[in-house]
């Protein structure tokens, strides 16, 4: 996801991203399996969510997109192999181990990048979520490369504060393709109707935002912009994340707050100047996460809201008197979402979500208070047909981005998908700034 506090994109609609599905709680809380199971991914159970000794699983699928704005250009030619093992070794103890395997023929056919896209942007190896399972009575644990996932509101991040992300094609592949795993422990403890995880991350993964010039790259380049190179918190005890979050189901509602000490997954882009060069360095705030969730399933229609305040976070501000370009600020982020169930295999969904300031700067670009919604549409038609559509957009000026998607299910394991995504908006608008990055796209992915 991009940048949420460069000067170029309303700060609110920083937190979008696509998602294809949203969860709700089972109305009997009987189990762990119900819950925090499958059902429920913001409270998954090292014990609960994984399935062991089966064999390798995964997906291979290829990528291609053209941006349509001139000059038209192949901005993705992408293979990409996704391959996971799990198992159980006895006495309670569980693994898995999993990598991705990227090629990007785009950035080896012309010459539309600079050299140090191409080398970020043309070929990926990562490791995945590789971790070991224990459970001891109540208690569950997990060490290794791990998701961890606190929220899931369907188009945005809020309570998903934990997650680092891919965001080097802004917020346009889903959820499980952007989420980067971070290296952690984690204790779950489950009593009755209860829940409680603690965390701890000593060494963090950060959002990889890729490099100036780049399509989705959150900032301006030009003649008289110059980047340094990311500053990433150093790798000892003061910069490791902490978390706590307790949870409980009762009645049908699923109800969680959490506290989580971190540094900041997305930089914050501090300023200087040298002559009349505008130099830019991408650093991670020491932050402070406090937030909430709840979702309710009322049948046909589910409710699901989330919040969250963050202190300790740097914005960018346009005064040239502040010397490193930045202010740093209290922020209120929560979204409300409503999921209804349709006839006909149809879904509709729609969010309101709003980011406000505490103590606001009037040289910011976003507004004191940044308001945003999203719409969703999916129908299932024909034989294996699927239609969907995201909008999300800003309340405080036009400023959009467009999704259609038709996906078609041809055979077993097999699906083969064709997008558009535009964007529409000011040049200082999240959407807007990439409106030269419209494009159709298409995959075709073999899963087994």
């Amino acid at each position: 996801m991009p940048n949420p506090k460069c000067p170029f994109h309303l700060s609110i609609l920083a937190s979008c991203c696509l998602s294809l599905g949203i969860n709700a709680a089972e109305d009997d809380p009987l189990s762990r399996e119900a819950l925090f199971g499958d059902d429920l991914p913001q409270l998954s159970s090292p014990s609960s969510t994984d399935k062991t000794g089966s064999g390798i699983r995964g997906f291979m699928q290829f990528e291609a997109a053209d941006t349509v704005a001139s000059p038209e250009h192949w901005s993705k030619l992408r293979a990409r192999t996704d391959l996971s093992d799990s198992g159980n070794l006895g006495n309670g103890v569980k693994w898995k181990m999993g990598a991705r395997f990227d090629y990007d023929f785009a950035y080896a056919i012309n010459n539309f990048y600079p050299p140090d896209v191409e080398k970020n942007q043309r070929r990926d190896i990562e490791l995945r979520e590789n971790y070991i399972d224990y459970g001891l009575g109540d208690w569950d644990f997990r060490v290794g490369r791990q998701h961890v996932i606190w929220g899931e509101m369907v188009g945005l991040f809020f309570a998903d504060v934990v997650s680092a992300r891919d965001l080097r094609e802004f917020v346009l592949p889903d959820f499980d393709q952007m989420r980067i795993p971070q290296w952690a422990a984690r204790a779950e403890y489950f009593t009755g109707d209860y829940h409680a995880e603690l965390l701890w991350i000593p060494v963090a993964s950060y959002d990889n935002i890729g490099k100036p010039g780049a399509a989705f790259y959150p900032m301006p380049t030009g003649p008289n912009i110059r980047y340094l190179q990311e500053e990433r918190p150093q790798r000892n005890a003061d910069n490791m994340n902490y978390g706590l979050r307790l949870s409980t189901l009762k009645n049908g509602w699923d109800v969680s707050a959490f506290a989580y000490r971190s540094s900041d997954v997305s930089p914050t882009f501090y300023r200087q100047f040298d002559g009349p060069t505008v130099v830019y360095q991408a650093r991670h705030d020491r932050i402070n996460q406090y937030g909430s969730t709840l979702s309710k399933d009322f049948g046909d229609v589910v409710l699901k809201a989330e919040g969250v305040y963050t202190t300790g976070r740097s914005f960018s501000v346009q005064d040239p008197n502040v010397s490193d370009g930045v202010v740093r600020q209290n922020t209120l982020d929560w979204a409300v979402g409503l999921d209804f169930t349709l006839p006909a295999e149809s879904r509709f969904n729609v969010q309101l979500f709003q980011r406000r300031y505490s103590n606001y700067n009037p040289t910011q670009i976003p507004d004191r208070e940044e308001n945003g919604y999203s719409l969703l549409f999916n129908t299932k038609f024909i034989d294996n047909w699927e239609a969907q559509t995201i909008f999300i957009a800003s309340l405080n000026r036009t400023d959009w981005l467009l999704r259609p998607r038709l996906t078609w299910n041809f055979e077993r394991n097999w699906r083969l998908l064709f997008g558009a995504d535009i964007f529409k908006g000011p040049p200082t608008g999240l959407f807007g700034r990439y409106d030269q990055q419209n494009r159709i796209y298409s995959e075709i992915r073999y899963s087994f």
